[in-house]
Parts: C-alpha cells; sequence; structure tokens
C-alpha cells in the first residue's frame, strides 16, 4: 500500500507548488484534492486550463490519485438531489480532463426527523451514486462513497446505499471511524464493506482505532492502492509529516509497499 494524504484539513491553504514540496519531502506519494481549497483544482477551471494542469500532473513525482468533492445524495429536496447529481457528473468530467483516477463523493445525513423513513433515504442514497457511477464509468473515472455522515457512517446503512448501488464502479471509501469497531472489533464491519474498498482515508493513528488490524485485513483483501492520511492542521506540518509516514510504517501500513 502507498501513503497519501487528503488536503483536508492539514494542507488547505497549500498551493500545489507547495503541497508537491512538503509531500515530496516526506514520503507522501499520492494526494486527494479537497474542492474548495487553496490549490483551485474546480470545475469553473475553462479548457485551456485544464489542459495545462493534466501536464503537470502526468509531469509531477505526486500522484494526484483524486478529486475530493461534497456532493451527497440524501436530500429529500427534487431539485436539490438532482443538483448534487448534476455536480458529480461535471466533477467526474474535470477528473477525467486532468487525468485523474477517481473522485470522492458522501452520504451525509438521515431525514428522519422530517418524517422520511431511514431505509428509503439510504435508497435513495445508493440509487442515485449507482447513477453516478454509471456515468463516471464511461469517461474512465472512479468514484467512490466516503463513509460518511452522523448515522450514514454507520456500515450497517452503509451496506444498505452499496446493496442499492450495484454497479462495479461504485466504490467505497473507507474512512476509519470509530462506528466500524463492533464489540471491540473492525472485522463484520470490513465483511460488510472491504470488497468494495477504492480508497482508504485514515486519521489520528494514536488513537484507539485497531490500526494494525485495518492494515492487515487490507492487505489480505488484495487492496493495494492508497491509504490518504485526512489530519488536522498543524503548525509545524512537515515534522508531522515524517513522523505520521514512520508511524504508519510501523503499524503496518507499508508492508506492501
Amino acid at each position: 500500500m502507498k501513503l497519501g494524504l487528503v488536503t483536508y484539513n492539514l494542507a488547505n491553504d497549500w498551493d500545489l507548488d507547495l503541497l508537491e514540496e512538503r509531500c515530496e519531502e516526506t514520503g507522501f506519494s499520492g494526494v486527494e484534492l479537497r474542492t474548495s481549497h487553496a490549490h483551485g483544482v474546480e470545475v469553473e477551471l475553462g479548457e485551456v486550463a485544464r489542459s495545462e494542469l493534466k501536464m503537470r500532473f502526468a509531469a509531477s513525482r505526486l500522484e494526484v490519485v483524486g478529486l475530493g468533492s461534497t456532493f451527497e445524495y440524501d436530500s429529500p429536496d427534487a431539485q436539490e438531489l438532482q443538483q448534487n447529481i448534476d455536480g458529480t457528473k461535471d466533477y467526474v468530467r474535470l477528473a477525467h480532463d486532468l487525468g485523474v483516477s477517481g473522485i470522492k463523493v458522501r452520504p451525509n445525513r438521515l431525514h428522519e426527523d422530517g418524517g422520511v423513513e431511514r431505509e428509503k433515504t439510504l435508497v435513495q442514497i445508493g440509487r442515485s451514486f449507482n447513477e453516478c457511477a454509471e456515468y463516471a464509468a464511461d469517461w474512465g473515472v472512479d468514484i467512490r462513497m466516503e463513509v460518511h455522515g452522523k448515522e450514514t457512517c454507520e456500515p450497517v446503512n452503509m451496506s444498505m446505499i452499496m446493496e442499492n448501488a450495484p454497479h462495479k464502479n461504485a466504490r467505497v471509501c473507507w474512512n476509519s471511524n470509530m462506528a466500524d469497531i463492533v464489540d471491540g472489533s473492525i472485522d463484520s464491519s470490513f465483511a460488510m464493506l472491504g470488497a468494495r474498498i477504492g480508497m482508504v482515508h485514515i486519521t489520528e493513528l494514536w488513537n484507539d482505532y485497531p490500526w494494525q488490524r485495518l492494515f492487515t485485513l487490507l492487505n489480505e483483501s488484495g487492496y493495494s492502492g492508497y491509504c490518504l492520511a485526512e489530519i488536522p492542521a498543524s503548525s509545524d506540518p512537515v515534522r508531522l509529516m515524517h513522523y505520521y509516514r514512520a508511524l504508519w510504517l510501523a503499524l503496518g501500513g507499508g508492508m506492501n509497499a
């Protein structure tokens, strides 16, 4: 597996030059660029700017492994839902134009407090995600749904979402949430979602999450992609990134590197 960085929050104010410099210095080989941050990689980019960025990404030693959007499909409002689906498709085309392999989307919440049954929302999220996955496949772009949201992050709920998104291009972005831990273990949660994992986000490696077990399960499943650090900002980011990579290796994250 390979270590990379999510630019939310540690690198949200770094331009592309600084991002490349710091990742190269500290041994982070890939990055997921979060929308709305200082890097300026957004759907508003025109054809010339997209072409220039594609050449830059292709020449860089830092691999842009994904674009991190905030599109979500839980809204009971049909117009808002369609806006998120259409926005996802715009983002898919951006990734294609930049030569980036995939994008990240997310569920966010349930609407039981507004009278919408839980199952209805989960099915809606899954079917909307499946539509976007089919579209993305035609553009050669992977689409990964982050295990995200107060209740939608629960593996049993995420499993129902994925059951309604059967397209092979609909992948999971494992998010290393404490909700993964059931009776002290992540094994049952991983069993629900492990076969669909297309990207992995990891958080603070000093916390109580069973990191060694996660890395073992990922390796046993044949996963050989990126583990992307999603960690808070720091006044000494380079020092933090050096230590983070060392701890990731010590915990077994790089055993396939």
